[in-house]
């Protein structure tokens, strides 16, 4: 598996590092040696505890601090909480009746079973030489895995509610001198260039020149964007035009590259092109032309309609598996304090979900909430987001710290005030997008809640991730102190 964004912008601290990414779409163990390369130069390994989960967050008001209660039956005191827990991380299985029946194998992608394939991320699945082996799921996982799997097996049998748009990547490997690694700051250049561009935003020339970058217009419709200002039918018929070019390019993608015209028709995609996240892949449509590939379309049964014990139906005809493997994504948003998976108690044993019951989230740049204390969160959520999340993350790693240090410096809490919170929640309702119309419209997905919608109002700053960040900067000058409180007892 590789990244579908430029490991050259996507690899966080390579200016830090001083490490150039070996390809354009760097492999997982590519960006799993990185992350090891990153622990090991700050020494990170002597603060990690490992393989432990946090049960639940009480603040203490009479030692001003955080109790952290881990699944070991610890207890930890903390002065300061950064809730990082992501929002792809719970594995989504799909709901096809009679699932426990089969006796074939199963796995989800993300837990993927080695000692039954075989082999390794770069292939030679030899366990899989004589299976009949089943894919559910067509997105930037699948896609990924279906080449490899078509290689390996005996026979695959791809399974697609929804087919992907899937553009070209193009990855190769990488020198330094390809990206400017000669410069002080370059990694730092390249990114922000890039958040630029799929930002809306202007630039003199474009430094990661692929796909994304190239359809950055269209991509407006997957993140808020002030560039919506103005009459809507306009809009949305200069957009309409775009789209379909788009969609129009990607549909001949496929009749050039699959050789059956009925498979070949199947694959295209035929809705808007944000309404689900693009894919990338120069192996994927060549792999329905192996004769031990079928693509089972089950668009008019709205997927599997179930298992028997030695295999799945779909369309009232069995078709028999040894093994069934599922590249169905993640549930989004289902771990942390927002999915009420991690219990916070705040100020008074306040829960915080019971905090929000009333008048929705409410927090000050989505980094800090009225009523608990040192407590920071990392997320997209009333802050700002783009389809490069390290990037994102590291300038709310940056604000966190600087939030952090200030605190120490001033001896204070970390808390905005309601009024402070209800500023910001007005900033957000104010030039909100409108992307109900849109997602009402595309194939169910993530985006849109699986179908049902995607709601407006203040869940993102509607301007975009560059001038959002530009305000955070500012407010680091300027306002900083209106989130420090004083303290009513020592520090610990």
């Amino acid at each position: 598996m590789h990244c579908d964004i430029e490991s050259h912008v996507y690899l966080p601290m390579l200016d830090e590092t001083g490490y150039v990414p070996e390809w354009k779409y760097a492999p997982g163990e590519e960006i799993r040696r990185h992350a090891v390369r990153i622990a090991r130069k700050f020494d990170l390994y002597s603060d990690a505890l490992f393989s432990t989960g946090v049960a639940s967050l009480t603040w203490d008001e009479a030692t001003e601090t955080w109790t952290v209660a881990t699944d070991r039956g610890d207890a930890f005191r903390a002065t300061y909480v950064v809730n990082a827990t992501g929002t792809l991380t719970e594995p989504k299985l799909p709901g096809i009746p009679g699932i426990e029946s089969f006796r074939g194998h199963t796995f989800h992608t993300s837990r993927w079973d080695y000692a039954y394939t075989g082999g390794t991320a770069e292939g030679g699945m030899t366990g899989l030489a004589d299976k009949r082996v089943g894919v559910v799921g067509t997105g930037a996982t699948g896609v990924q895995a279906i080449p490899m799997l078509a290689r390996d097996s005996a026979h695959l049998y791809v399974f697609q509610r929804t087919p992907s748009s899937v553009d070209v990547r193009a990855n190769r490997r990488t020198a330094p001198e390809d990206v400017g690694a000669d410069r002080e700051g370059w990694a730092r250049e390249r990114r922000e260039n890039y958040l630029r561009i799929v930002s809306g935003e202007p630039v003199d020339r474009d430094l990661v020149a692929d796909r994304w970058t190239a359809s950055a217009a269209l991509l407006e419709k997957l993140l808020p964007s002030f560039r919506r200002r103005g009459d809507r039918r306009t809009f949305e018929a200069a957009y309409e035009d775009a789209d379909a070019a788009k969609m129009n390019e990607l549909r001949a993608r496929v009749e050039r590259s699959v050789a059956d015209r009925e498979t070949a028709e199947k694959l295209k995609p035929w809705y808007r092109y944000a309404c689900k996240r693009p894919a990338f892949s120069d192996a994927y449509y060549p792999a329905f032309n192996r004769a031990n590939v079928t693509l089972v379309d089950t668009a008019d049964t709205h997927g599997i309609e179930r298992a028997t014990e030695n295999g799945v139906v779909v369309g009232g005809s069995v078709i028999e598996l040894d093994c069934l493997i599922f590249a169905t994504g993640f549930f989004v948003g289902s771990s942390g304090v927002h999915s009420g998976r991690l219990p916070v108690h705040g100020r008074g044993g306040t829960r915080l979900l019971d905090a929000w019951a009333q008048h929705g989230p409410r927090t000050l740049h989505g980094f800090t909430i009225n009523g608990f204390p040192n407590l920071i969160q990392m997320g997209s959520f009333q802050n700002a987001s783009s389809v490069n999340f390290t990037h994102i993350l590291d300038e709310q790693a940056v604000h966190a710290g600087a939030l952090v240090a200030a605190a120490e410096a001033k001896g204070a809490l970390i808390e905005p005030s309601r009024a402070t919170e209800d500023t910001w929640i007005a900033v957000l309702a104010r030039d909100a997008p409108d992307h109900e119309w849109f997602h009402a419209e595309c194939t169910p997905g993530y985006y849109n809640r699986e179908g049902h919608g995607r709601p407006n109002g203040p869940t993102a700053y509607p301007h975009g991730a560059v001038a959002f960040h530009q305000l955070l900067a500012r407010w680091r000058e300027e306002s900083m102190g209106e989130v420090l409180q004083p303290r009513t007892t020592a520090r610990p």
